[in-house]
Protein backbone atom coordinates (compact mmCIF):
# COMPACT_ATOMS: atom_id res chain seq x y z
CA UNK A 1 0.00 0.00 0.00
CA UNK A 2 1.41 3.49 -0.86
CA UNK A 3 0.77 6.85 0.80
CA UNK A 4 0.87 9.99 -0.99
CA UNK A 5 3.88 10.85 0.82
CA UNK A 6 5.62 7.87 -0.88
CA UNK A 7 4.73 7.71 -4.39
CA UNK A 8 7.63 5.79 -5.26
CA UNK A 9 6.35 2.99 -3.14
CA UNK A 10 6.00 -0.94 -5.17
CA UNK A 11 7.72 1.11 -7.93
CA UNK A 12 10.22 -1.91 -8.02
CA UNK A 13 7.14 -4.13 -8.77
CA UNK A 14 5.49 -1.99 -11.13
CA UNK A 15 8.28 -2.15 -12.95
CA UNK A 16 9.33 -5.62 -13.14
CA UNK A 17 5.78 -6.30 -14.45
CA UNK A 18 5.53 -4.04 -17.54
CA UNK A 19 9.17 -5.38 -18.26
CA UNK A 20 7.03 -8.95 -18.04
CA UNK A 21 4.32 -7.72 -19.81
CA UNK A 22 6.56 -6.61 -22.37
CA UNK A 23 8.32 -9.82 -23.01
CA UNK A 24 5.67 -11.78 -22.92
CA UNK A 25 3.75 -9.56 -25.30
CA UNK A 26 7.11 -9.36 -27.93
CA UNK A 27 6.83 -13.59 -27.87
CA UNK A 28 3.48 -13.69 -28.55
CA UNK A 29 2.87 -10.39 -30.76
CA UNK A 30 6.50 -9.44 -32.07
CA UNK A 31 7.16 -5.54 -31.68
CA UNK A 32 5.07 -4.87 -34.20
CA UNK A 33 1.95 -4.18 -32.81
CA UNK A 34 0.90 -0.88 -31.58
CA UNK A 35 0.06 -2.56 -27.97
CA UNK A 36 4.07 -3.03 -28.26
CA UNK A 37 4.94 0.76 -28.19
CA UNK A 38 2.72 1.27 -25.65
CA UNK A 39 4.20 -1.23 -23.00
CA UNK A 40 7.76 0.28 -24.22
CA UNK A 41 6.93 3.64 -23.21
CA UNK A 42 5.37 2.54 -19.78
CA UNK A 43 8.19 0.51 -18.94
CA UNK A 44 11.10 2.79 -19.90
CA UNK A 45 9.13 5.89 -18.01
CA UNK A 46 8.67 3.83 -14.89
CA UNK A 47 11.73 2.10 -14.85
CA UNK A 48 15.11 3.71 -14.03
CA UNK A 49 17.78 3.89 -16.92
CA UNK A 50 19.84 1.69 -15.13
CA UNK A 51 17.41 -1.20 -14.76
CA UNK A 52 16.27 -1.00 -18.15
CA UNK A 53 19.81 -1.59 -19.29
CA UNK A 54 20.28 -4.08 -16.46
CA UNK A 55 17.16 -5.97 -18.00
CA UNK A 56 17.98 -5.70 -21.18
CA UNK A 57 21.15 -7.73 -20.94
CA UNK A 58 19.72 -10.25 -18.84
CA UNK A 59 17.42 -11.35 -21.72
CA UNK A 60 19.49 -14.30 -23.04
CA UNK A 61 20.40 -15.82 -19.42
CA UNK A 62 16.27 -15.46 -18.84
CA UNK A 63 15.58 -16.91 -22.04
CA UNK A 64 17.37 -19.90 -21.01
CA UNK A 65 15.28 -20.35 -17.75
CA UNK A 66 11.69 -18.95 -19.26
CA UNK A 67 12.49 -22.13 -21.51
CA UNK A 68 13.08 -24.44 -18.85
CA UNK A 69 10.30 -23.11 -16.70
CA UNK A 70 12.49 -21.99 -13.49
CA UNK A 71 11.90 -18.22 -14.21
CA UNK A 72 10.80 -16.58 -11.15
CA UNK A 73 8.08 -14.17 -13.06
CA UNK A 74 4.82 -15.35 -15.41
CA UNK A 75 5.60 -14.90 -19.16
Amino acid sequence: MSAARFPNTNQTQNCFQNHLDLTRLCQTKGQDVAPFEWYQRVYKSLCPLSWVRFLSLHLAKWADQIEAGSFPGKI
